[in-house]
């Protein structure tokens, strides 16, 4: 069977690679990644929200490709279901992917107000009602999962789907100065001080000569 490769862009400023990343680490798959420049004209448009659709990361895998980080979710638990990407109890399961497609689907003022930007640290950041109103989503969410599965991560005691979906949020929440309930913030840095999530952030921080303008907010005030 040929190598799995995961086609990503920017580790820096993609919330999409980093999740497709992201489940294809914890599915325990072999597999090398290919990185699309930024200066592609459909990759840039992508990073700024300006695509249809995205189609990166993109898996591609005994001869299939698969893109858009739901399918790839779903196609990484078919071929490789011991790695628990979606719990195995039908009920969180069917919660987990709520909350995945919930993270897929909305929370357009997040994405919009607070790009992914690991590089960056905005103190004092000033976060607008609508992102307001999608973090607070967010937040009853993560709470909600904690309780109900007793973490430490979203439906338990190892990483899933559903915290990859919500790693690129993590930082974002980071990088603009939000913070939230003692319990929230712990479950942070447990997503921050994962193993896959160190190499990510540290493989972003060589990307320090690529920068996109449009995604370095100076401030939100």
């Amino acid at each position: 069977m040929a190598e799995a490769k995961l086609l990503i862009t920017s580790k820096n400023y993609s919330s999409w690679s980093l999740r497709g990343w992201l489940l294809v680490r914890f599915s325990g798959l072999p597999f090398r990644e290919e990185r699309v420049a930024t200066d592609n004209p459909a990759a840039r448009a992508e990073l700024l929200l300006q695509a249809s659709s995205i189609r990166v990361p993109c898996l591609e895998h005994d001869g299939l490709a698969v893109w858009d980080t739901l399918a790839i979710a779903e196609y990484l638990h078919e071929i490789r279901p011991e790695a628990g990407l979606l719990p195995s109890d039908r009920a969180a399961r069917a919660r987990c992917r709520s909350v995945s497609g919930e993270m897929h689907s909305g929370f357009s003022a997040l994405r919009s107000s607070l790009p992914m930007n690991l590089r960056a640290h905005r103190p004092g950041f000033h976060v607008w009602a609508g992102a307001r109103a999608d973090i607070d989503r967010i937040a009853t969410i993560w709470r909600d999962c904690l309780r109900e599965w007793g973490g430490p991560f979203l439906f338990g005691p190892a990483p899933n789907a559903a915290d990859a979906m919500y790693a690129p949020v993590v930082t974002r929440l980071r990088s603009y100065d939000v913070r939230l309930d003692r319990t929230l913030e712990d479950y942070g840095d447990r997503i921050l001080a994962l193993p896959d999530m160190r190499a990510w952030t540290a493989a972003a921080a060589e990307e320090a000569d690529e920068t996109i303008n449009e995604l370095e907010i100076i401030s939100g005030r």
